[in-house]
């Protein structure tokens, strides 16, 4: 129609000439419109950038194995109980932590615990094990007293003998504080028959063992056992 009107204003009618001339004015309006039909279906796929400052990750706060809740698989004592490691775990915020400075007494008590927490667990003693660990603890001690009945075997540990004890580190978290002590020590940790008596693991000499102590106390109140860590006895 285009091309028949343009004609006629040309003097060629809708004949001729107009034909002709209005086939190509069809393919130029053809292809015009293809080219604005590309045109925004373009500018529609481009992705829209929005102003202001890049994103940035999540983050998480200076963070140690102290930080961190026990979730992976337990250790072993020589004792024969089950131990929480330290580390591994869902990672949370750090509270502030700074370092403190112990008195040659705490080591003392360190040292008492030792010798009570072996004894309360080969006693099968559980309100010992409640007033001298953390309540994360008493369910690793449970668990295991717990399994050893189950076997029909009871623990038996005696003979504890220190051979060092030192500090590894102290800090404080809020009103918690925190310190690791390393034990090397003797004792004679064997299985028995709850029944008969009779010898069911472990040899009935002593065995050398070195071992981290974790105690907390909440504000300045009594040094409770809340983690085990085995460590290297040459690099201890």
């Amino acid at each position: 129609l285009i091309g028949g009107l343009f004609g006629m204003l040309l003097g060629y009618g809708f004949g001729g000439m107009a034909g002709a001339l209005g086939f190509l004015i069809q393919l130029l309006l053809i292809g015009t419109l293809v080219w604005l039909a590309m045109a925004f279906f373009r500018s529609r796929s481009q992705p829209v950038v929005a102003g202001g400052a890049p994103a940035r990750g999540l983050g998480f706060g200076r963070t140690s194995q102290r930080d961190v809740a026990p979730q992976s698989a337990p250790a072993r004592s020589s004792a024969g109980f089950t131990l929480p490691r330290i580390g591994g775990g869902t990672i949370a915020p750090a509270p502030q932590m700074a370092d403190i400075t112990l008195d040659p007494a705490d080591l003392d008590i360190f040292e008492r615990r030792l010798g009570e927490v072996q004894r309360a667990f080969a006693d099968e003693d559980h309100a010992a094990l409640r007033r001298l660990s953390t309540p994360e603890m008493v369910s690793y001690f449970s668990e295991e007293l717990a399994e050893n009945a189950k076997r029909g075997v009871r623990n038996e540990v005696s003979g504890v003998r220190l051979l060092q004890a030192d500090i590894a580190e102290a800090w404080n978290e809020g009103e918690d504080d925190y310190a690791t002590a390393a034990f090397r020590y003797e004792a004679i940790d064997v299985l028995r028959d709850r029944v008969t008596g009779a010898l069911a693991g472990g040899v009935e000499e002593p065995t050398e063992t070195v071992e981290l102590w974790t105690f907390v106390r909440k504000n300045g109140g009594e040094w409770k056992l809340s983690a085990i860590q085995e460590a290297d006895a040459h690099g201890a």
